[in-house]
Formats: C-alpha cells, sequence, structure tokens
C-alpha cells in the first residue's frame, strides 16, 4: 500500500491517514485449487522450462 505525503505533512495529519486506510483484499485461493489441467508431470514440465535457459 503506498501513502502519498507531501513534505509539509504533520506528525498528526500522518496518523490520521495510517489510522484510516482500507484493509488489503484478500484472495481466495481455495477456490481455484485443481482448476488448470497440466498435461504431463510436473516434476518434468519444471525440468523442461529450466532447460530452455542452458
Amino acid at each position: 500500500m503506498v501513502i502519498n505525503l507531501k513534505k509539509n505533512t504533520s506528525p498528526k495529519q500522518l496518523n490520521e491517514k495510517l489510522l484510516n486506510r482500507k484493509p488489503a483484499k484478500v484472495i481466495q485461493a481455495k477456490k481455484h485449487l485443481g482448476k488448470v489441467k497440466w498435461g504431463e508431470d510436473a516434476l518434468a514440465y519444471q525440468k523442461r522450462k529450466r532447460n530452455e535457459w542452458v
């Protein structure tokens, strides 16, 4: 999260901005679990991708 401040921002104003910030979004990873179907073994895919750099 980024809070934009000017040089003349007082400590009181800074504290107000910090207390009034919005909470970060939470991603529900379990909702997407198992959705991607791979055509090959994950380890074989990883080895193949890493060998492309050599």
